[in-house]
């Protein structure tokens, strides 16, 4: 894939270090000459466009239209909304990732502002914090297109509905399916005749309607 990351701080560079290292065509788009000086010494693999991405020419320097991924990853809520916005509209990239650093601005990354997820560290680091204490409740893991599913998961506590059930025997609702079962350090690809034990991390996506009837299922709780 070819993807473009506004932004060449900590998140931009990592992100970008990374993705080139799994063989993905990378360019990044910085304002300051002195950081993309310094960063191209260490990631030469790296393609750099000095400029501002909330402008239309730097983003047409950087082929933002071959793009398949664009990631607003500036440490500015405002410019990250614009580029999103920009990325989808006037270069119809596909997949555009917008960083929130604040949560209070996270509700405006959907879109209406051409952005397909909205990644937001606090957040994420508190659903990480309650999937590590919480047993018997749902814990929201990730938001995905513009918050329509999210990566749910739960602990069965003793005394589930579903312990000593199949997958094949939970009464599922609609617009909802489990994707993996972690037990004993173990992923196992859930099918029909899946067990479940008390203990055992489900990993479900589910639609926001959804989400009631699947904790019904899964903890006994309404």
């Amino acid at each position: 894939m070819r993807i473009a990351i506004a932004g060449a701080g900590n998140v931009g560079t990592f992100v970008a270090k990374d993705l080139a290292a799994k063989g993905h065509v990378v360019v990044v788009i910085e304002q300051e000459q002195d950081v993309i000086t310094t960063q191209k010494a260490e990631l030469p693999d790296i393609n750099w466009v000095k400029g501002d991405a909330c402008e239309l020419y730097t983003l047409d320097a950087a082929v933002l239209s071959s793009c398949d991924v664009c990631v607003a990853a500036t440490g500015d809520d405002e410019d990250n909304l614009v580029i999103s916005l920009l990325a989808k509209q006037e270069f119809a990239v596909p997949r555009v990732i917008g960083r929130v650093n604040h949560p209070d601005n996270e509700w405006l990354f959907t879109a209406n502002w051409g952005v397909d997820v909205a990644v937001s560290t606090p957040h994420l680091l508190t659903s990480l914090v309650e999937e590590a204490v919480q047993v018997g409740d749902i814990v929201r893991l990730l938001n995905l297109e513009q918050g329509k599913v999210a990566l749910l998961e739960v602990t069965l506590a003793e005394g589930s509905p579903a312990d000593g059930k199949t997958v094949g025997d939970l009464r599922m609702p609609p617009d909802c399916t489990v994707v993996a079962i972690v037990r004993d350090k173990h992923v196992i690809p859930p099918s029909q005749e899946t067990p479940l034990h008390e203990g055992d991390e489900v990993l479900a996506l589910a639609s926001p309607e959804a989400e009631s009837d699947l904790k019904r299922e899964l903890t006994g709780e309404a």
